[in-house]
Order: C-alpha cells, then sequence, then structure tokens
C-alpha cells in the first residue's frame, strides 16, 4: 500500500513522518504522472488558492480524476480543495465533497488555536491553523469529529476531510481513519459508493451513535 502526499507547498513532511510511523510507504506527489503510483492520497494544509495555481490545469484535470476513484485525504486547505462549494471568497475545487466551507473562519494565523473535540466519542487534541470552518453537510456526508457543535471531520464516500491539522498532535487515530479506509478500498472496489452514504467502522460508528 503506497500513499501519496501532494507535495506542493504545506506541511506535507509532517504528514509523510505520521503515516510512515503508522507502516505506510509514503510517496511524495509532485508531478501529476505520480498519483498513478499511489492507492490514496493526503492532500496537506497550505493555502488552497496556491495549491490551483501550482497544479496548472493539466496537474487539476488529473488530480481531480484521481479523487473520484481513489481514497482522499484532505486537511485544512485540502478540505477546501475538496469541497463543492467554498466562500470567503468562492473558489472553484475539486467538487467531491458535499460541504459547504469558509475558508480563514476561525481567524488569522496569529488567532489559531489548539482546541479539544471529539473523535469517535472520544477526545482529540486539534491544532486549528487559519482553519476553515463546514458550514453545510450534505446528507450523503458522516460526520466523523466535532469541536464544540461544529463538524471538523467529515467522510463521503472515499474522500475524508479535516478542517484541522492532525499530522501536528501527537495522536494517529484520524491518519490510522485514513489507511483503513484505503485497505478496505483495497480489497473492495465499491467500497464507499453505497447510495446511503459510506459506511463507517464500527467503533466510529458505536462512537458517533
Amino acid at each position: 500500500m503506497t500513499i501519496g502526499v501532494l507535495a506542493l507547498q504545506g506541511d506535507f513532511d509532517a504528514h509523510r513522518k505520521r503515516l510512515e510511523e503508522l507502516g505506510a510507504k509514503v510517496l511524495l506527489v509532485r508531478k501529476p504522472e505520480q498519483l498513478d503510483e499511489i492507492d490514496g492520497l493526503v492532500i496537506p494544509g497550505g493555502e488552497s488558492s496556491t495549491f490551483l495555481k501550482l497544479l496548472g490545469a493539466a496537474g487539476f484535470e488529473k488530480l481531480k480524476e484521481f479523487v473520484r476513484v481513489k481514497p482522499t485525504f484532505g486537511t485544512c486547505a485540502g478540505a477546501i480543495l475538496l469541497a463543492n462549494e467554498v466562500e470567503n471568497p468562492k473558489q472553484e475545487g475539486l467538487g467531491v465533497l458535499d460541504v459547504r466551507i469558509r475558508r480563514n473562519a476561525y481567524g488569522r494565523q496569529l488567532e489559531s488555536s489548539i482546541r479539544e473535540g471529539k473523535f469517535a466519542n472520544a477526545p482529540l487534541e486539534m491544532v486549528f491553523i487559519r482553519a476553515p470552518k463546514i458550514e453545510r453537510v450534505g446528507p450523503a456526508v458522516e460526520i466523523i469529529a466535532t469541536e464544540g457543535d461544529d463538524p471538523v471531520a467529515v467522510r463521503q464516500g472515499r474522500v475524508m476531510a479535516a478542517t484541522f491539522h492532525p499530522e501536528l498532535s501527537g495522536d494517529a487515530r484520524v491518519h490510522r481513519a485514513f489507511l483503513d479506509l484505503v485497505k478496505e478500498c483495497l480489497v473492495d472496489d465499491t467500497c464507499g459508493m453505497l447510495a446511503a452514504g459510506p459506511s463507517l467502522p464500527e467503533e466510529l460508528k458505536r462512537g458517533l451513535g
């Protein structure tokens, strides 16, 4: 199993280290053709509009094809890219996640913070840096983590997204959940494709019930 981390900008190396700690083989993706070599992709934080510029038209189209067929996990700016509706300002994206997300909803970098939220009904340290906010969640989207009343991590089919930075905390559960999703899809081509929405590991079902 090979996991790609989009390495155009942002905190991609922290994701690489976390995934390797969990036993995954990691490829830093800098060219569109490298997407053919991986089983799942992490799109890290950074600046979402800069990602679009660095990808270019051909890279954007290749990435758009990938996220529709293989597991993808976006954090912060990566979550913005995956959303089908972006505000503050409006922005084109990959459109595979049925959420409305507002950029920089929690303030400037100096106002960033570490908070405690819940993942699988257990406390989880969450690092927010110029974080977006999920303002609307579509009917096929599962909320898998919350901070207060706000959804901060979601899943729809083969796509996961978090508005915080799980790679910057000492807790590996969010990345482990993504690796479990990739493993599921390697053995079952229909994973996450049910009309009623994505299936979740039993641990998450119990925790969010």
